[in-house]
């Protein structure tokens, strides 16, 4: 999960803090601000939701129902899924890729221990 300092940094330093919010499956450190949502999973690396998401859509957080809902039908999401093509590894050699093949979601702990 990459750490999101960089991108909120961006969105405050650009003046976008109370027009912009950031969804994503990264995490954050404690020095990121903004109205940001982390952590989404399953990850867009695996095919989640978060990963057919395009420019334009419609996006709806609540904050006291803890739900975040993009404005497409069941057939446009299934479209895009089936369209939908994993980026290929960051690395395939060393203890990097050997984490990213073993790596469970961030919603299980992102562990490599579960059986």
């Amino acid at each position: 999960m990459r750490e999101m300092l960089s991108p909120t940094g961006a969105i405050i330093g650009r003046g976008l803090g109370d027009k912009v919010a950031l969804i994503t499956d990264g995490r954050f450190s404690g020095g990121s601000h903004g109205f940001v949502v982390g952590h989404v999973s399953p990850e867009a690396a695996t095919g989640g939701p978060i990963a057919i998401v395009e420019e334009g859509d419609i996006i709806t957080i609540d904050a006291k129902t803890k739900t975040i809902d993009v404005e497409l039908s069941s057939e446009e999401i299934n479209k895009r899924l089936l369209k939908w093509k994993p980026e290929p590894p960051y690395t395939t050699r060393g203890l990097l890729s050997k984490y990213a093949r073993l790596v469970s979601s961030a919603s299980l702990g992102a562990v490599t221990d579960i059986n």
